[in-house]
């Protein structure tokens, strides 16, 4: 055996155990899912040869159109809200002192909360009766607002319980973007008279390019696959104003049973996410072709 040849097998022995636990947990699921789209099966197995029925059905059903919007809405509203959000706090953070460091720890602390907790929290904090927000609005004398039954309040909240709960990653990329710039071309803007606004346009934006676009694509991907605030805050409702994709295949699976149905669902989602990723990342231009320049 050639010396490039043991390379190789060495090379792939290396890279092996990653592999194999990537096509188990990944590849593996993602053709399964492919091939139950096509059956008319339930989770005790077996199950009929449908072809592409439950797709034709899946695209006549309103409901399934319904959470589809919501979860464009929800992505629509959340991404833009919480990258500004996140480049603010990281803008306004990234200071080598204590107080930065301890306030960089409260914002993140809600990143390592699960699920569960988070809508606790919020469903005490949006509760028209006894809710924070309904006592403050009392207070002032004005009515408190259901925002987790009204139909045209229940996806900003949802959205604002989400960018509350998610803004302390996208923060951190921020965070390590802004310390990779060089402080040589803030002297050279300085020398050049270049005020605050004008640094920031010119200097910093540009140079966070590579990391906007990551947040930007990781954020929008999360929140096509928003669930749990969904589920455990309002449960889809009211009147499904509130159901997202995932909670659809959920109630499709395992309330109604109707695994290739809700595979059939899965596959269009992950579809749409990786169109839109993929659209992103052709509007943006890739990131690594500034350096390569």
């Amino acid at each position: 055996m050639s010396a490039g040849v043991q390379r190789r097998w060495q090379g792939l022995l290396f890279v092996a155990p990653f592999l194999l636990l990537y096509c188990t947990i990944l590849i593996y699921p993602l053709l399964k899912g492919a091939w139950l789209s096509l059956y008319r099966v339930d989770l005790f197995g077996g199950g009929t040869f449908v072809g592409l029925g439950n797709y034709g059905r899946l695209f006549a059903d309103p409901v399934f159109w319904q959470s589809m919007a919501n979860t464009l809405l929800l992505a629509l509203m959340i991404v833009p809200l919480l990258t500004a959000i996140a480049l603010a706090l990281a803008l306004a953070l990234n200071r080598a002192t204590r107080g930065a460091a301890i306030l960089r720890g409260v914002f993140f602390s809600s990143a390592v909360l699960s699920v569960t907790i988070v809508t606790l929290i919020w469903r005490f904090v949006l509760a028209p009766d006894a809710g924070l927000l309904g006592e403050l609005w009392t207070a002032a004398g004005w009515a408190p607002l259901p925002f987790l039954s009204d139909q045209s309040l229940v996806l900003p909240a949802l959205a604002v319980t989400t960018i509350w709960w998610s803004v302390g990653f996208p923060m951190l990329l921020f965070l390590a973007g802004l310390q990779q710039i060089p402080h040589d071309m803030y002297e050279a803007a300085a020398l050049d008279g270049a005020g605050r606004w004008t640094t920031f346009t010119k200097v910093t934006l540009p140079a966070l390019k590579r990391t906007t676009i990551l947040v930007f694509m990781l954020q929008t991907a999360a929140q096509l696959q928003l669930f749990g605030q969904s589920q455990l805050l309002t449960a889809g409702g009211p009147s499904g104003a509130s159901r997202t994709a995932v909670l659809f295949l959920f109630e499709s699976a395992f309330g109604r049973w109707e695994l290739g149905y809700a595979s059939a669902a899965a596959e269009v989602l992950f579809v749409l996410i990786v169109a839109v990723t993929l659209t992103q990342y052709a509007l943006t231009g890739r990131p690594g072709a500034d350096n390569a320049r």
